[in-house]
């Protein structure tokens, strides 16, 4: 770590005693500078991150490539050559969200401007001139002797026969877009809100027994109504992708109580487990970091084989290793024999599979009932 520079005066800020050495005897205070210059501050960063760093890519080597070997480090001591799994999961989950959010706020923006250039394209009133340019090509065709008049009757009848049928199928779209609007996003039965409390005053359905019901139909019409298809989707998007980290974090501890069911209670405590499970979860964000920015490939993949090749291997082999990666980091940890882990990894695997799955729903359905 850098030396913080000690002040050339020797009397203690905190209780005016005179400080001969670092720290006062007084009080305890360290006697140092607190107002640093910019390049004094910006050497200090550096020399922390270097301090820092060399730590830092130790554990993130560890992590991806020796599974378990951080948490059998912690757990017998060794604690001082690795990050703190507590500091090294926060690090992480940071780091990774706020890329994550980022880059999904930016096809958000890009997302909204194509939707307004569209809306402006479409709402640009034609020319006069344009509206008639089939009609003036065809009589000027004639008048030079190229076609017919009869032959001028023939193809302003078939544009006016192709106008009819364009018109009827543009008014179909319609009505359709109009029918799917009313529905909203799922079926429940009813319209929008005013149907719904329409029936609940005459009595058609006695909702009023069920008052969770009405609640529920009630917040669902509320945001289908204030939203198109489109907002209600991209609003989704944005309050999911905010909240989901604490989901994260607090599933940490039901991760870890599952372990803890499956393996001998007197051999391995709580806290073993914990550790295990953020190193696990540590892993798991730093794969999903990773393999996002390999899909961001995808553009030149389209274009290059080669990088389409190298997007496609890249992705799969990480996909994979994220779900091959439990296996081997539980039997390491835990010690138990090859079978025996493999059917005790085997399950606490699926269990979690299922139960983040429904946690996952329920956070979903939250999440859409609470858009602002």
């Amino acid at each position: 770590m850098a030396t913080k520079t000690i002040r050339e005066d020797k009397t203690c800020k905190n209780c005016n005693h005179v400080v001969q050495d670092r720290f006062c005897p007084n009080c305890g205070q360290e006697n140092i500078e607190t107002r640093k210059s910019f390049r004094h501050i910006f050497s200090h960063f550096i020399k922390d991150f270097t301090h820092y760093d060399n730590k830092f890519w130790k554990t993130i080597l560890y992590l991806f490539f020796k599974p378990a070997a951080l948490s059998k480090a912690y757990i017998s001591g060794k604690r001082l050559r690795y990050l703190d799994p507590f500091r090294l999961y926060i690090f992480i989950s940071f780091i990774t969200f706020l890329s994550l959010s980022f880059f999904a706020d930016s096809s958000i923006e890009s997302e909204k401007t194509q939707q307004v250039t569209q809306v402006k394209e479409e709402n640009k009133v034609p020319s006069i001139d344009s509206l008639h340019i089939k009609e003036k090509s065809i009589d000027g065709l004639t008048k030079i002797g190229l076609i017919t008049q009869k032959d001028n009757d023939t193809i302003k009848k078939i544009l006016k026969e192709s106008d009819v049928l364009n018109a009827k199928e543009n008014d179909t779209k319609k009505v359709h877009s109009e029918q799917n609007k009313d529905e909203g996003l799922f079926k429940l039965g009813y319209k929008n809100l005013a149907e719904l409390d329409s029936l609940q005053k005459t009595d058609s359905e006695n909702l009023e027994e069920n008052t969770t019901k009405y609640w529920f139909l009630k917040k669902w019409l509320s945001v289908e109504e204030k939203r198109t298809e489109k907002e209600i989707f991209t609003d989704f998007k944005i309050s999911f992708g905010k909240n989901f980290p604490k989901v994260m974090f607090l599933y940490l501890p039901l991760f870890a109580f599952i372990l803890y069911l499956f393996h001998n209670k007197k051999h391995w405590f709580y806290f073993d487990h914990g550790i295990f499970t953020l190193h696990y979860f540590s892993f798991l964000l730093l794969m999903t970091l990773a393999l996002f920015f390999v899909d961001k490939l995808k553009p030149l993949a389209e274009t290059y084989p080669t990088v389409a090749w190298l997007h496609f291997g890249l992705k799969t082999l990480g996909s994979v290793y994220m779900l091959y990666y439990f296996f081997p980091a539980h039997r390491l940890f835990y010690g138990d024999k090859f079978f025996l882990s493999f059917f005790k990894s085997s399950l606490v695997f699926i269990i979690n599979i299922i139960l983040f799955g429904v946690i996952l729903v329920l956070f979903s359905l939250y999440t859409f009932l609470n858009l602002h």
